[in-house]
């Protein structure tokens, strides 16, 4: 599991990037990259990284689910994922 100020540094990024977006559009269409360059870093959308909605984990995402691999065959096998089920051979 992620440590609680790893995944709250993503959901401030996140809401840099909310924040900035139509700014940052507006600034590039003008091409004036030095006002672009004075924004926060954070506001940047290249900044974002994908993490597990449940356990914060960036590695192994699955983006049709939102979780990482391991949650997610953790709650496949518990049956907590409607449509999906444990391949039995």
């Amino acid at each position: 599991m992620a440590k609680e100020g790893v995944k709250a540094r993503e959901v401030k990024r996140a809401r840099l990037v909310a924040k900035f977006a139509e700014k940052r559009a507006a600034l590039k269409a003008e091409g004036d990259y030095v006002a672009l360059d004075k924004l926060p870093k954070n506001a940047s959308p290249v900044r974002l990284h994908n993490r597990c909605k449940l356990t914060g984990r960036p590695k192994g995402y699955m983006r049709q689910f939102g979780i990482s691999r391991v949650t997610f065959r953790e709650m496949a096998l518990a049956g907590k994922i409607p449509g999906v089920k444990k391949a039995s051979w």
